[in-house]
């Protein structure tokens, strides 16, 4: 990792900074992220901020997605925030509409909802004399000093270029955009995907539908993780909050050490987790569909699904995995490449997400008049994830490069919201106008970036969405920790200050 060094001037304490010019700051999106940068601010006494939400309640992913079965693939332990850990959890990994609620009830506790402005979607953004200009949708404009993108990666669906998708006669949507008042029990349901999404899905359908077709283009390796309820555990964590705190430690100490360091590094955590994973498949008893649901790909290579009861829903017998390629969509059903039309009444696209389109399709403008549509002709870039050469006063949160393979997704916002933080801080102070990474910083961060991809699981050869256009693995290539370090204090000789 490129080191970093701090100058004296760039620290001061959070009462000191509060003396100081207040910033106006306007954060993009709801969900994870942003409601991170906005607790960050108001702890930090900087009360002028506006969190615009395209929709009209907070939670991005998991105000979308409410499927059967949705449940996170990290621990409930580790999916929250440091600074506010809930007791409540029902389940080791919390079931989506709990996540969801979790959300709500810490925009309400630290008092953020005030700030919140619902129905506006962000349509385009310039820099200009030391500001952003932001434009809505509804007409509406901000004029702030920082804009903060916390749109997330898993919020534009990835609807499949299947040819006569539009001409189904039936109930079709796709798994981020459940139908709950589509009937589903005795009829015969397509699943288009097998990833995270659908393999919850398969979990949960199985035996509801008089036939579940699942189409598989590419199978998944499954790691073993069964999702037990809290019981004793959760009481203890209710009436004593240090074990809260110890848990917490525990737990991201163990992902840290085993999952993460097994993604970047070759070693015996890698063989021991392919090892389960390989383990675990020989639990389907049947050699025909063993061999569908065998991957030619190491484990961890795409995201690694976790689930403890897909193999048994698969080998039910209402439920078919079919590999044949689909050629196109019928008005009654798929038909696949050997001919065979597969009659059925409802279709659900499992199929993910285009996860490397962050903040687009807002018409960003940075200085000199370079847009993001320029700076990313070649695949989304950003100075150690969070910051764009160009783009002054701007951060992104969980942007191009960020550690989710092997990381929660509250600890990278939370990373991020405090370096953010730290640069603002230094603003309150005057210490510049504008500021952004040169090209120069950020280009170095790449080069050392993709000398250390090979080492990792990703780059053994499959595709997953953690591929950029160019085939290269838009993640963090080494620990967690360093990610941590990478952010822990600015570095002003990687900027340029106006």
């Amino acid at each position: 990792m490129p080191t970093h060094t701090t100058r004296p001037h760039m620290r001061e304490t959070v009462d000191e900074t509060r003396r100081r010019r207040m910033p106006s700051v306007l954060i993009i999106g709801a969900g994870i992220s942003g409601i991170c940068m906005a607790f960050k601010l108001k702890e930090a006494g900087i009360d002028n901020f506006t969190i615009i939400e395209k929709e009209q309640r907070i939670g991005g992913t998991w105000r979308d997605n409410t499927y059967p079965g949705l449940a996170c693939d990290i621990p409930a332990a580790l999916y929250q925030y440091s600074f506010e850990l809930n007791p409540h959890w029902s389940h080791f990994r919390a079931p989506g509409a709990e996540i969801a609620a979790y959300l709500e009830d810490v925009v309400d506790r630290h008092g953020l909802r005030p700030h919140l402005r619902f129905g506006e979607e962000v349509t385009a953004a310039r820099f200009a004399d030391g500001g952003w200009r932001v434009t809505t949708a509804n007409s509406s404009t901000f004029e702030v000093d920082f804009l903060i993108s916390a749109t997330g990666f898993l919020h534009h669906p990835s609807v499949p270029n299947i040819p006569g998708l539009g001409s189904f006669s039936g109930p079709l949507f796709h798994s981020a955009q459940w139908k709950p008042g589509v009937r589903i029990h005795d009829r015969r349901v397509a699943l288009i995907g097998t990833g995270s999404s659908g393999v919850q899905l398969v979990a949960a359908l199985a035996g509801a539908p008089r036939r579940l077709l699942v189409f598989q283009r590419t199978p998944q390796w499954i790691f073993p993780m069964p999702n037990w309820k809290t019981g004793g555990i959760g009481r203890a964590l209710r009436r004593v909050p240090a074990f809260r705190e110890a848990e917490f430690r525990l737990l991201r100490w163990l992902y840290h050490t085993i999952i993460s360091r097994a993604t970047v590094e070759p070693g015996w955590r890698r063989n021991l987790i392919g090892w389960l994973c390989r383990r675990n498949l020989r639990t389907v008893t049947d050699p025909e569909l063993r061999s569908k649901l065998t991957p030619d790909y190491e484990p961890m290579c795409k995201r690694i699904v976790l689930a403890n009861s897909f193999y048994r829903a698969v080998q039910e017998p209402t439920v078919d995995v079919i590999t044949e390629p689909i050629d196109h969509i019928a008005p009654d059903g798929v038909v696949t490449a050997d001919g065979v039309l597969h009659q059925v009444d409802v279709i659900i696209t499992a199929t993910g997400f285009r996860a490397h389109d962050y903040v687009r399709p807002t018409e960003l403008v940075g200085a000199h008049g370079r847009t993001l549509t320029a700076a990313w002709q070649d695949g989304p870039r950003a100075y150690r994830t969070v910051a764009l050469p160009d783009f002054p006063n701007f951060f992104i949160m969980v942007g191009p490069h960020s550690p989710v393979g092997h990381t929660s997704v509250t600890e990278i916002a939370e990373t991020q919201a405090d370096f953010a933080l730290q640069w603002i801080h230094a603003w309150q102070r005057g210490a510049f106008t504008a500021a952004a990474p040169t090209r120069t910083a950020t280009d170095e961060f790449y080069r050392r970036l993709h000398e250390q991809m090979p080492q990792t699981v990703w780059a053994t050869g499959c595709r997953s969405w953690y591929l950029d256009s160019n085939g290269t693995p838009n993640v963090w290539p080494w620990r967690p920790e360093a990610h941590i370090a990478a952010l822990s204090s600015p570095d002003e000789g990687d900027f340029e200050l106006k």
